[in-house]
């Protein structure tokens, strides 16, 4: 039998059904392991005392962390074990405790990012979108709020039910505050990962508390969403380490959580099944990496830093087969390995989403292939980009042409954006030559052991830019001829003579990226030039 309760709500009460509980025990074996290690590591970073994670970054002098915390709390209640369930509820008390609640901020209804911090918008602490406040995080905290209901609500008591349908409503109607190009927010239906799970969270919301006009909105978000992802079966924000795997878990909560009335659940089982099929073109079992162009990345090679598809990739078909190492909490961005409970208590639903052929060709290599793609990001796009990657064994080439508005692709970010990418295996490591992108449009041609690049606005003053790994095996390079395992051939209509600078943790005359040491090849066009700027890599594997 249901039971009835009063949500409190702003001043207002509602009147609640509670839905049946999903009983999530029994994870499959791979997920299982994977909640097992992520947890054992964020036990080490668990303060009692105060119910939050310490900063997992270990760079915070012990202050704690929100977003983080919560994941660990859904971990606690899939694990059960001991006062799991009681210390779960405690940080889910002090996460909502700390909710902004005030509708005419523009940060109503989402989270503080450490406990620590001032209140935003004190004349002490302004209000600066992603760095004080990210929007974001109501999506990130509240989806994972609403796992913990569906999945484990039979645990928690009626005052924590009761609290997170609170605080879910005031995440999501913060949420409708956002609309990309005002208040500095960049929320459009093409900014894939937060635009999935606002829909969802909308929709799932609005359905629990009855509030048809919270649903509405929802379904209209994602139609527009779905609207994008079909005009060629892709994400706008496509290809990207960390975000691919962030919209499939978005994806995954339309499917599993929503009833069949909703656009959402009607269109997610297609949408994760193309996805999965765009990745499977594009991972290289052989490197462990996800060929490029990368949309938004977190770094060069994905056996350096966490990425969150490696966890889906964990899930699927084992650790072994992922790009993580055998300790992922000391990879590169390995903070995200906090996000591991979610994916472990989704991944038997997530599973019966991915056709077997897709998920048994993730563990051997399946032959030379050419993909091809387009996607579209608007307002940032002003025309879609078109995607060529070439996939061999040993070397890969992805490049995509794009003309926009701005600099560093759909996410405005030159240091994430990886518009033309050459991956290979150097005998003992992987390594890259990533296009640094100073151009708003770009063409490219990609084919075996070929990558051309062009600057259809380019003039004199443009310069191709080009980011190269470091070697194990030489470790101070003068020129092309260094790099280990690859022989370049570079022709263009720049200077032949570059500006050769190398990027160090611990000084260079240029910076790290991301975390890597990089070397840094600039060619600068000729004083005086007049045309379009070109340059043509030719690679080969020695």
């Amino acid at each position: 039998m249901k039971s009835i309760f009063a949500l409190s709500v702003v001043g207002y009460t509602i009147s609640v059904s509670a839905a049946p509980a999903h009983h999530g025990f029994h994870l499959p074996a791979n997920a299982q392991i994977l909640l097992d290690e992520s947890m054992k590591w964020m036990d080490t970073f668990y303060d009692s005392s105060e119910s939050y994670l310490y900063d997992l970054s270990a760079t915070a002098a012990l202050r704690h962390e929100t977003r983080s915390s919560v994941w660990y709390a859904l971990g606690l209640l899939a694990r059960h074990e001991n006062d799991d369930v009681q210390q779960a509820e405690s940080i889910i008390g002090n996460v909502i405790g700390a909710q902004f609640k005030i509708p005419s901020e523009q940060w109503y209804g989402d989270y503080q990012k450490y406990p620590e911090e001032p209140y935003v918008g004190s004349p002490v602490y302004e209000p600066d979108i992603y760095n004080s406040w990210d929007p974001n995080w109501r999506g990130f905290i509240g989806t994972t709020l609403i796992i913990a209901i569906e999945e484990y609500e039979h645990l928690l008591s009626e005052s924590t039910r009761e609290l997170v349908l609170e605080s879910l409503y005031n995440a999501t109607k913060g949420d409708e505050y956002r609309v990309g190009g005002v208040d500095d927010d960049n929320l459009y239906p093409a900014y894939s990962n937060p635009s999935i799970m606002r829909a969802f969270m909308s929709g799932w919301t609005g359905r629990r508390l009855n509030e048809a006009n919270m649903t509405v909105s929802g379904e209209k978000y994602a139609q527009d969403i779905i609207d994008l992802f079909d005009r060629n079966n892709t994400l706008s924000e496509f290809n990207s380490g960390t975000y691919t795997g962030v919209s499939l878990y978005g994806l995954t909560l339309w499917c599993k959580y929503l009833p069949q009335d909703s656009v959402m659940a009607q269109h997610g089982p297609e949408m994760v099944k193309h996805t999965w099929e765009a990745v499977s073109q594009l991972w290289n079992p052989s490197l462990k990496n996800m060929a490029g162009p990368w949309d938004r990345a977190y770094g060069y090679d994905m056996n350096r830093y966490l990425s969150l598809m490696a966890l889906w990739f964990w899930v699927l078909v084992g650790k072994d087969n992922s790009s993580l190492i055998s300790q992922p909490q000391v990879m590169s961005h390995s903070a995200d390995y906090a996000y591991a409970p979610c994916f472990a208590v989704l991944a038997a639903f997530h599973r019966t989403l991915v056709p077997d052929e897709i998920v048994n060709g993730l563990t051997k290599f399946s032959g030379e292939h050419t993909f091809t793609a387009s996607t579209y990001y608007p307002p940032i796009d002003n025309s879609p980009r078109n995607i060529t990657t070439w996939v061999s064994e040993e070397l890969t080439i992805g490049a995509e042409s794009f003309d926009e508005n701005g600099l560093g692709g759909p996410s405005q970010s030159q240091e994430s954006f990886n518009p033309a990418v050459v991956q290979w295996w150097t005998g003992s490591e992987v390594s890259f030559i990533s296009l640094y992108p100073t151009e708003e449009a770009l063409q490219v041609g990609v084919s075996a052991n070929k990558l051309e690049l062009e600057y259809p606005s380019g003039n004199s003053s443009s310069i191709f830019t080009l980011i190269v790994g470091t070697f194990k095996q030489n470790r101070t390079i003068a020129d092309w001829s260094g790099l280990v395992g690859l022989d370049v051939g570079v022709s263009t209509n720049a200077n032949e003579s570059y500006v050769l600078s190398f990027g160090g943790a611990n000084g260079g005359t240029s910076e790290t990226i991301r975390d890597f040491e990089v070397w840094n090849f600039t060619y600068a066009m000729p004083q005086g030039f007049q045309g379009v700027p070109k340059m043509t890599l030719d690679v080969r594997l020695c």
